[in-house]
């Protein structure tokens, strides 16, 4: 048995990481420096070979078998948390797993929290707090396009930018401090020279390239929230049928058929679409269908974009009938209007348009959500209206990455203008410290540690 007597630095942590159910295999991992040995007492085995399989039987305390599998040994610092790790590899049973999980608390070891694995992991060094986050945004990709970008960003290619990042602001503040120290060097005004200015243009540009990557990973790990509304019968139910490609919703000629909201998730383009239909705006008195107009008003306030759904052939000013349906105009970035039911006119080119400056930035796309038609023109105009025009090499970013980079992007314009207008040098150090500081908050050189456990909390037990 383990001598419990033995004095360590870290405790030693156990978790099932394999979701609870049945499958063909069950994962256990250990970290921690009892790791070893607990492995040795539950196997009845002297030794492992680094990462090496070992085919073992696991024993209760009354050398019973609880099961049998395999045993694979990483020792520190060469593992995933640069601790000892045992990786314990049996069926996939409920009963099994957990009498095993059980076993392993016996002999010494205590139940991992949420992201303690790769907590312990970013506490040695083995990776910083961008791949930590990669690591859950790869198991929580809703595309394919997300999970490629979450293991570049997994991979380093993210903290890569940053760092590299990092490197010209930290140069650029070494020059500004040296020009602070020695003022009279040589009869050089080092503030009124043309390198300074130079290295920060070159930081602003390389911080906005960062950004424009950065709010492109944002939407692909979050998505949008996109709610289509307007007028009963107009086509909403059938519009998010189409998008879905199933029938999620009831569809008839009934005016006040969708009572309540329904909610659906598709991914269309890379892009993942959190998509609410609700029920037709309108006067009634019926109360079930109030309520249900009230929980879509309420949802509408709460959408990043706005789908304003109208039947083309009846409704010939669009503008007017959404200042009627919303109170007032909505911004035209939030929303976008969709002509549906063309299939009724022969051509619906010809159908009634305003064509004032207003209603141009306004456009709405026309489409026939009976048939089909303007779909694919009317996906592309969400991805237009969202900025979601992700390149093959994006990177996966969080809202608190995309908070940091606009923190440093202030604090550089901060600078700029302390320099080119005040020509104060003390000012622009100030400012390119405080830039510095934002910048590290991204890959955890400089963080609180109530955000890191915020952070590795909405881990899962077993990561």
């Amino acid at each position: 048995m383990l001598n419990n007597s033995q004095t360590v630095l870290t405790s030693t942590i156990a978790a099932i990481a394999t979701p609870m159910g049945r499958g063909g295999v069950g994962v256990i991992r250990l970290s921690g420096p009892n790791s070893y040995q607990i492995a040795l007492v539950l196997t009845g085995r002297q030794a492992f070979k680094p990462r090496f399989a070992h085919f073992c039987r696991f024993y209760d305390s009354d050398d019973t078998v609880i099961d049998e599998g395999l045993v694979l040994y990483f020792p520190a610092p060469h593992s995933f948390t640069g601790e000892d790790v045992i990786e314990l590899q049996g069926h996939g049973g409920m009963i099994l797993q957990q009498q095993l999980l059980t076993r392993v608390f016996e002999l010494g070891a205590n139940q991992a929290v949420a992201g303690e694995f790769s907590a312990r992991a970013f506490d040695n060094d083995k990776l910083d707090l961008v791949q930590a986050e990669a690591i859950a945004d790869a198991i929580d990709a809703t595309s394919v396009a997300a999970a490629k970008s979450a293991m570049r960003s997994l991979t380093g290619e993210f903290s890569q930018k940053i760092n590299a990042l990092l490197e010209q602001l930290i140069q650029l503040r070494l020059y500004v401090e040296a020009a602070i120290d020695f003022p009279d060097e040589e009869g050089v005004d080092f503030l009124a020279d043309e390198h300074i200015a130079k290295q920060l243009r070159q930081v602003c540009e390389q911080l906005n390239n960062v950004l424009a990557t950065a709010k492109q990973g944002q939407l692909l790990r979050d998505g949008v929230s996109v709610v289509i509304a307007g007028r009963p019968n107009a086509g909403k139910s059938s519009l998010l049928n189409r998008l879905a490609g199933q029938e999620r919703a009831i569809v008839t000629d009934i005016a006040g058929t969708t009572r309540d909201i329904l909610q659906e998730t598709i991914v269309l383009n890379g892009l993942t679409l959190n998509l609410t239909d609700t029920a037709g705006l309108r006067q009634t008195d019926d109360v079930v269908e109030q309520a249900g107009i009230e929980r879509a008003r309420q949802a509408i306030t709460q959408a990043d974009l706005l789908l304003m759904v109208y039947d083309a052939h009846r409704e010939h000013e669009p503008l007017r009938l959404a200042s009627e349906l919303f109170g007032s105009l909505p911004n035209a970035n939030s929303i976008l209007m969709i002509a549906n039911k063309i299939d009724l006119s022969d051509n619906h080119q010809n159908l009634p348009k305003q064509f004032s400056s207003q209603a141009q930035i306004y456009h709405p796309v026309y489409v026939s959500c009976k048939y089909g038609t303007g779909l694919e023109e009317l996906v592309n105009q969400i991805c237009d209206k969202v900025g979601f025009h992700p390149p093959e090499n994006s990177l996966i970013a969080r809202t608190r990455h995309l908070d940091a980079l606009r923190r440093t992007q202030m604090a550089l314009q901060e600078a700029d203008e302390q320099l080119h207008l005040f020509h104060a040098g003390e000012l622009v150090a100030e400012s390119l410290r405080q830039a510095q500081i934002s910048l590290n908050e991204i890959t955890g050189e400089f963080t609180a540690d109530d955000l890191l456990g915020k952070i590795f909390g909405s881990f899962c037990i077993g990561k």
